[in-house]
C-alpha cells in the first residue's frame, strides 16, 4: 500500500486515475486494476475468491471501505479536542488535527480513484476533454 504522500493521476485516464493502472481496453488493465484495488482493500479480502475474481465486486467493496475510513476520520476530527485534551499536552491536539486533515485529503483522492476504476470495470468509457 502506498504511504501518506501517495499521488494518483496519470496520462492514462481522467484526473484521479491511478497511475499504475493502464486505461480500459489496454493489455493488463483488469489485472492491474485488481492488484491496485487489493492493495487498498483490507487484507482479508485476498482470501475470498468471489472478491478478487470479480473486479466489480472488489471495486464496490473497496469503495465502501474507503467511505467507512472517511467517516471514521470525520468522527475522530469532531471528537479529537474533547476526547484528547486532558490526555495530551495542549500543542499536540492541533498536530493530531493536521494529521486527520491530511488523511481526509488522501481518502478523498483515493475515493475518486476507486470510483473511476469501478466505473471503468462496469464498462463506462472516458472521453478525453480539451
Amino acid at each position: 500500500m502506498r504511504g501518506h504522500g501517495e499521488r494518483e493521476g496519470s496520462r492514462h485516464g481522467p484526473p484521479g486515475w491511478p497511475a499504475p493502472v493502464p486505461p480500459p481496453g489496454a493489455a493488463g488493465f483488469e489485472r492491474a486494476a485488481v492488484a491496485w484495488l487489493l492493495d487498498r482493500a483490507p487484507p482479508e479480502h485476498r482470501g475470498h475468491p468471489p472478491v478478487h475474481r470479480h473486479p466489480v465486486v472488489l471495486a464496490w467493496l473497496v469503495g465502501h471501505h474507503v467511505a467507512a475510513q472517511r467517516e471514521a476520520v470525520r468522527r475522530a476530527t469532531a471528537g479529537a479536542r474533547v476526547e484528547l485534551a486532558e490526555h495530551l499536552p495542549p500543542e499536540v491536539v492541533p498536530r493530531v488535527l493536521e494529521v486527520l486533515e491530511g488523511e481526509e485529503l488522501r481518502l478523498v483522492r483515493l475515493a475518486r480513484s476507486v470510483d473511476l476504476l469501478q466505473r471503468a470495470l462496469r464498462g463506462e468509457a472516458f472521453v478525453p476533454r480539451l
